[in-house]
Protein backbone atom coordinates (compact mmCIF):
# COMPACT_ATOMS: atom_id res chain seq x y z
CA UNK A 1 0.00 0.00 0.00
CA UNK A 2 1.58 3.35 -0.81
CA UNK A 3 2.11 6.02 1.57
CA UNK A 4 -0.61 8.48 0.37
CA UNK A 5 -3.15 5.67 0.84
CA UNK A 6 -2.15 4.84 4.21
CA UNK A 7 -2.03 8.27 5.24
CA UNK A 8 -5.94 8.15 4.03
CA UNK A 9 -6.84 5.80 6.44
CA UNK A 10 -5.09 7.24 8.94
CA UNK A 11 -7.24 10.53 8.74
CA UNK A 12 -10.06 8.71 7.93
CA UNK A 13 -9.92 6.41 11.08
CA UNK A 14 -9.07 9.40 12.99
CA UNK A 15 -12.05 11.50 11.91
CA UNK A 16 -14.34 8.55 12.78
CA UNK A 17 -12.77 8.73 16.50
CA UNK A 18 -14.01 12.04 16.47
CA UNK A 19 -17.12 11.73 15.24
CA UNK A 20 -18.22 9.00 17.51
CA UNK A 21 -17.82 11.14 19.97
CA UNK A 22 -20.77 13.92 19.30
CA UNK A 23 -23.09 11.97 21.19
CA UNK A 24 -20.99 12.89 24.51
CA UNK A 25 -22.33 16.27 24.15
CA UNK A 26 -25.47 15.47 25.06
CA UNK A 27 -26.98 18.16 23.28
CA UNK A 28 -30.19 16.86 20.95
CA UNK A 29 -29.79 19.08 18.09
CA UNK A 30 -26.53 18.62 17.35
CA UNK A 31 -27.15 14.62 18.14
CA UNK A 32 -30.23 14.76 15.31
CA UNK A 33 -28.12 16.64 12.99
CA UNK A 34 -25.82 13.94 13.45
CA UNK A 35 -27.90 11.78 12.31
CA UNK A 36 -29.09 13.06 9.41
CA UNK A 37 -25.53 13.49 8.46
CA UNK A 38 -24.57 9.78 9.27
CA UNK A 39 -27.43 9.00 7.21
CA UNK A 40 -26.83 10.68 4.07
CA UNK A 41 -23.36 10.25 4.35
CA UNK A 42 -23.66 6.15 3.74
CA UNK A 43 -26.33 7.00 0.99
CA UNK A 44 -24.19 9.09 -0.96
CA UNK A 45 -21.26 6.99 -0.62
CA UNK A 46 -23.01 3.70 -1.62
CA UNK A 47 -24.30 6.13 -4.58
CA UNK A 48 -21.01 6.97 -5.57
CA UNK A 49 -19.43 3.44 -5.35
CA UNK A 50 -22.05 2.89 -8.20
CA UNK A 51 -22.64 5.90 -10.04
CA UNK A 52 -19.16 7.46 -9.66
CA UNK A 53 -17.27 5.41 -11.92
CA UNK A 54 -19.84 3.72 -14.25
CA UNK A 55 -21.50 7.69 -14.87
CA UNK A 56 -25.36 5.96 -14.26
CA UNK A 57 -27.23 8.05 -12.48
CA UNK A 58 -29.41 6.31 -10.20
CA UNK A 59 -32.63 7.16 -8.67
CA UNK A 60 -33.67 4.46 -6.81
CA UNK A 61 -31.85 4.72 -3.50
CA UNK A 62 -35.65 5.27 -2.12
CA UNK A 63 -36.78 2.63 -3.18
CA UNK A 64 -33.91 0.59 -1.83
CA UNK A 65 -34.30 2.71 1.44
CA UNK A 66 -38.07 1.97 1.72
CA UNK A 67 -37.83 -1.89 1.53
CA UNK A 68 -35.30 -1.38 4.27
CA UNK A 69 -37.45 0.42 6.71
CA UNK A 70 -40.89 -1.81 5.88
CA UNK A 71 -38.27 -5.21 6.53
CA UNK A 72 -37.43 -3.32 10.12
CA UNK A 73 -40.93 -2.55 10.63
CA UNK A 74 -42.56 -5.91 9.59
CA UNK A 75 -40.10 -8.42 11.39
CA UNK A 76 -39.23 -6.16 14.71
CA UNK A 77 -41.98 -7.97 16.33
CA UNK A 78 -40.99 -11.27 15.84
CA UNK A 79 -37.35 -11.68 15.23
CA UNK A 80 -34.32 -9.71 16.78
CA UNK A 81 -33.75 -6.72 15.36
CA UNK A 82 -29.94 -7.03 14.70
CA UNK A 83 -31.09 -10.28 12.46
CA UNK A 84 -33.28 -7.87 10.40
CA UNK A 85 -30.28 -5.82 9.51
CA UNK A 86 -28.86 -8.84 7.23
CA UNK A 87 -32.33 -9.22 5.94
CA UNK A 88 -32.48 -6.18 4.92
CA UNK A 89 -29.32 -6.60 2.95
CA UNK A 90 -30.27 -9.33 1.53
CA UNK A 91 -33.79 -8.07 0.52
CA UNK A 92 -32.18 -4.72 -0.93
CA UNK A 93 -29.63 -7.13 -2.68
CA UNK A 94 -31.88 -9.09 -4.71
CA UNK A 95 -34.34 -6.27 -5.21
CA UNK A 96 -31.33 -4.41 -6.74
CA UNK A 97 -30.15 -7.49 -9.03
CA UNK A 98 -33.73 -7.95 -10.32
CA UNK A 99 -33.71 -4.54 -11.53
CA UNK A 100 -30.01 -4.32 -12.87
CA UNK A 101 -30.32 -7.41 -15.05
CA UNK A 102 -33.33 -5.88 -16.49
CA UNK A 103 -32.19 -2.07 -16.72
CA UNK A 104 -28.73 -1.85 -16.80
CA UNK A 105 -28.54 -2.21 -20.31
CA UNK A 106 -30.24 0.97 -20.88
CA UNK A 107 -28.61 4.24 -20.43
CA UNK A 108 -28.74 7.50 -20.26
CA UNK A 109 -32.12 9.14 -19.80
CA UNK A 110 -33.76 5.82 -19.98
CA UNK A 111 -31.82 4.15 -16.99
CA UNK A 112 -32.66 7.29 -14.76
CA UNK A 113 -36.21 7.61 -15.35
CA UNK A 114 -36.95 3.91 -14.92
CA UNK A 115 -34.49 3.99 -11.46
CA UNK A 116 -37.03 6.85 -10.49
CA UNK A 117 -40.30 4.47 -11.56
CA UNK A 118 -38.63 2.05 -9.73
CA UNK A 119 -39.03 3.82 -6.38
CA UNK A 120 -42.97 5.11 -7.21
CA UNK A 121 -43.65 1.41 -7.84
CA UNK A 122 -42.64 0.14 -4.78
CA UNK A 123 -44.47 2.76 -3.08
CA UNK A 124 -47.52 2.02 -4.69
CA UNK A 125 -47.14 -1.54 -4.40
CA UNK A 126 -46.53 -1.15 -0.83
CA UNK A 127 -49.85 1.10 -0.43
CA UNK A 128 -51.60 -1.02 -2.24
CA UNK A 129 -50.90 -4.18 -0.32
CA UNK A 130 -51.78 -2.09 3.54
CA UNK A 131 -55.17 -0.62 1.70
CA UNK A 132 -56.35 -4.37 1.19
CA UNK A 133 -54.78 -5.59 4.84
CA UNK A 134 -56.64 -2.50 6.58
CA UNK A 135 -53.24 -0.98 7.84
CA UNK A 136 -52.29 2.42 6.67
CA UNK A 137 -48.72 2.68 8.49
CA UNK A 138 -46.67 0.54 10.42
CA UNK A 139 -45.54 1.41 13.79
CA UNK A 140 -41.74 0.86 14.73
CA UNK A 141 -41.46 0.24 18.43
CA UNK A 142 -38.05 -0.06 20.04
CA UNK A 143 -35.88 1.44 23.15
CA UNK A 144 -33.04 2.68 20.75
CA UNK A 145 -32.07 6.33 21.12
CA UNK A 146 -30.61 9.08 18.13
CA UNK A 147 -27.50 7.84 20.36
CA UNK A 148 -27.78 4.06 19.13
CA UNK A 149 -28.67 4.88 15.79
CA UNK A 150 -26.15 7.52 15.41
CA UNK A 151 -23.58 4.92 16.30
CA UNK A 152 -24.75 2.51 14.04
CA UNK A 153 -24.62 4.50 11.12
CA UNK A 154 -21.18 5.76 11.61
CA UNK A 155 -20.18 1.93 11.51
CA UNK A 156 -22.04 1.47 9.01
CA UNK A 157 -19.92 4.24 7.22
CA UNK A 158 -16.88 2.83 8.13
CA UNK A 159 -17.70 -0.52 6.73
CA UNK A 160 -18.85 1.11 3.12
CA UNK A 161 -15.80 3.46 3.23
CA UNK A 162 -13.70 -0.03 3.69
CA UNK A 163 -15.35 -2.01 1.06
CA UNK A 164 -15.04 1.39 -1.49
CA UNK A 165 -11.40 0.92 -0.86
CA UNK A 166 -10.95 -2.70 -1.38
CA UNK A 167 -13.29 -2.43 -4.57
CA UNK A 168 -11.11 0.69 -5.88
CA UNK A 169 -7.79 -1.56 -5.48
CA UNK A 170 -9.84 -4.91 -6.96
CA UNK A 171 -10.18 -5.62 -11.00
CA UNK A 172 -13.79 -4.84 -10.65
CA UNK A 173 -12.71 -1.30 -9.70
CA UNK A 174 -10.50 -0.96 -12.51
CA UNK A 175 -13.34 -2.60 -14.80
CA UNK A 176 -15.69 -0.34 -13.55
CA UNK A 177 -13.70 2.75 -14.43
CA UNK A 178 -12.97 1.54 -18.01
CA UNK A 179 -16.42 0.91 -18.43
CA UNK A 180 -17.22 4.65 -17.15
CA UNK A 181 -14.83 5.53 -19.74
CA UNK A 182 -15.78 3.71 -22.66
CA UNK A 183 -18.69 1.14 -22.24
CA UNK A 184 -17.53 -0.10 -26.38
CA UNK A 185 -13.93 -0.19 -25.46
CA UNK A 186 -14.23 -2.14 -22.03
CA UNK A 187 -16.90 -5.17 -24.13
CA UNK A 188 -13.89 -4.93 -26.64
CA UNK A 189 -11.34 -5.90 -24.11
CA UNK A 190 -13.09 -8.51 -22.83
CA UNK A 191 -14.85 -7.34 -20.08
CA UNK A 192 -18.32 -8.43 -18.53
CA UNK A 193 -19.81 -5.20 -18.86
CA UNK A 194 -23.39 -6.38 -17.39
CA UNK A 195 -22.14 -8.30 -14.69
CA UNK A 196 -19.46 -5.61 -13.36
CA UNK A 197 -22.19 -3.02 -13.41
CA UNK A 198 -24.82 -5.56 -11.26
CA UNK A 199 -22.51 -6.42 -8.81
CA UNK A 200 -21.88 -2.83 -7.90
CA UNK A 201 -25.31 -1.80 -8.10
CA UNK A 202 -25.85 -4.67 -5.51
CA UNK A 203 -23.32 -3.62 -3.40
CA UNK A 204 -25.53 -0.13 -3.34
CA UNK A 205 -28.75 -1.29 -2.75
CA UNK A 206 -27.66 -3.30 -0.31
CA UNK A 207 -26.04 -0.77 1.32
CA UNK A 208 -29.51 1.77 1.63
CA UNK A 209 -31.76 -0.76 2.05
CA UNK A 210 -29.30 -1.57 5.59
CA UNK A 211 -29.75 2.40 6.12
CA UNK A 212 -33.12 1.98 5.68
CA UNK A 213 -33.80 -0.45 8.70
CA UNK A 214 -31.12 1.03 11.15
CA UNK A 215 -33.79 4.59 10.46
CA UNK A 216 -36.79 2.95 10.76
CA UNK A 217 -36.99 3.29 14.74
CA UNK A 218 -36.43 6.75 14.39
CA UNK A 219 -38.81 7.28 12.44
CA UNK A 220 -41.52 5.37 15.03
CA UNK A 221 -44.46 5.29 12.65
CA UNK A 222 -43.35 4.79 8.74
CA UNK A 223 -45.86 4.60 5.92
CA UNK A 224 -45.21 4.52 2.15
CA UNK A 225 -45.30 8.53 1.65
CA UNK A 226 -42.25 8.92 4.10
CA UNK A 227 -40.52 5.74 3.55
CA UNK A 228 -40.09 5.58 0.10
CA UNK A 229 -40.40 9.41 -0.65
CA UNK A 230 -38.35 10.53 -4.05
CA UNK A 231 -37.21 13.35 -2.28
CA UNK A 232 -34.28 11.39 -1.09
CA UNK A 233 -32.97 10.07 -4.56
CA UNK A 234 -32.62 13.73 -5.51
CA UNK A 235 -30.96 14.35 -2.15
CA UNK A 236 -28.58 11.78 -2.59
CA UNK A 237 -27.61 12.61 -5.56
CA UNK A 238 -27.45 16.58 -5.28
CA UNK A 239 -25.25 15.60 -2.03
CA UNK A 240 -22.30 13.48 -4.02
CA UNK A 241 -22.18 15.59 -7.19
CA UNK A 242 -21.71 18.31 -5.03
CA UNK A 243 -18.96 16.70 -3.07
CA UNK A 244 -17.85 14.89 -5.68
CA UNK A 245 -17.48 11.21 -7.01
CA UNK A 246 -13.67 11.55 -8.24
CA UNK A 247 -12.66 10.65 -4.59
CA UNK A 248 -14.14 8.21 -1.49
CA UNK A 249 -14.25 10.69 0.59
CA UNK A 250 -15.96 13.15 -1.88
CA UNK A 251 -19.56 12.79 -1.03
CA UNK A 252 -18.85 13.38 2.25
CA UNK A 253 -17.60 16.74 1.39
CA UNK A 254 -21.06 17.37 -0.39
CA UNK A 255 -23.14 15.70 2.77
CA UNK A 256 -22.23 18.33 5.63
CA UNK A 257 -22.62 21.77 4.01
CA UNK A 258 -25.55 20.62 1.49
CA UNK A 259 -27.89 19.24 5.08
CA UNK A 260 -26.66 22.23 7.24
CA UNK A 261 -27.90 24.50 4.39
CA UNK A 262 -30.97 22.05 4.01
CA UNK A 263 -31.76 22.44 7.22
CA UNK A 264 -31.71 26.17 7.16
CA UNK A 265 -34.36 26.25 3.74
CA UNK A 266 -36.76 23.81 5.21
CA UNK A 267 -37.04 25.65 8.77
CA UNK A 268 -37.25 29.12 6.51
CA UNK A 269 -39.05 27.91 3.66
CA UNK A 270 -41.03 24.65 4.58
CA UNK A 271 -42.75 25.56 1.34
CA UNK A 272 -40.66 26.09 -1.81
CA UNK A 273 -37.78 23.06 -0.57
CA UNK A 274 -38.49 21.03 -3.98
CA UNK A 275 -38.11 24.32 -6.23
CA UNK A 276 -34.68 24.81 -3.94
CA UNK A 277 -34.03 21.51 -4.63
CA UNK A 278 -34.07 22.02 -8.51
CA UNK A 279 -32.12 25.28 -8.30
CA UNK A 280 -29.59 22.99 -6.35
CA UNK A 281 -29.41 20.84 -8.78
CA UNK A 282 -28.63 22.72 -11.57
CA UNK A 283 -26.17 25.18 -10.06
CA UNK A 284 -23.71 22.33 -9.47
CA UNK A 285 -24.26 21.19 -12.91
CA UNK A 286 -23.37 24.19 -14.21
CA UNK A 287 -21.03 25.91 -11.64
CA UNK A 288 -19.51 23.27 -10.28
CA UNK A 289 -19.14 19.87 -12.28
CA UNK A 290 -17.05 17.18 -10.89
CA UNK A 291 -17.77 18.70 -7.20
CA UNK A 292 -15.21 20.10 -4.54
CA UNK A 293 -13.15 17.14 -5.76
CA UNK A 294 -13.05 18.42 -9.05
CA UNK A 295 -12.41 21.93 -7.69
CA UNK A 296 -9.79 20.74 -5.61
CA UNK A 297 -8.03 19.09 -8.33
CA UNK A 298 -8.22 21.95 -10.95
CA UNK A 299 -6.65 24.22 -7.82
CA UNK A 300 -4.35 21.68 -7.42
CA UNK A 301 -3.57 20.92 -10.73
CA UNK A 302 -2.86 25.08 -11.33
CA UNK A 303 -0.87 24.99 -8.32
CA UNK A 304 1.57 22.28 -9.57
CA UNK A 305 1.77 24.08 -13.05
CA UNK A 306 3.22 27.46 -11.29
CA UNK A 307 5.55 25.48 -9.21
CA UNK A 308 7.09 23.70 -12.36
CA UNK A 309 7.41 27.13 -14.35
CA UNK A 310 8.61 28.92 -11.43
Amino acid sequence: MKRDEWKTLGWGAGLLVVAALLPLTGDGYLISLGVTIAMYTVLATSWALFSGPTHYISLATAAFFGVGTYVTGSGIEVLPYWLLLPIAAVVGGVLAALVGLATLRLSGVYFVIFTLGLAEMTRQAVTWYQNQTGHKGTYVLTDFTDNDIYWQLLGLAALVYLVGWAIGRSRLGFALRIIGDDEDVARHVGINTALSKVALFIVSGAVAAVVGAIIAPRYVYIEPSTAFTPMLSFQVVIMALLGGTGRLWGPLVGVIPFTLLWEAISSSFPNQTTLLLGLSFLAIVYLLPGGFVGLYDRLKGRAAKRSALA
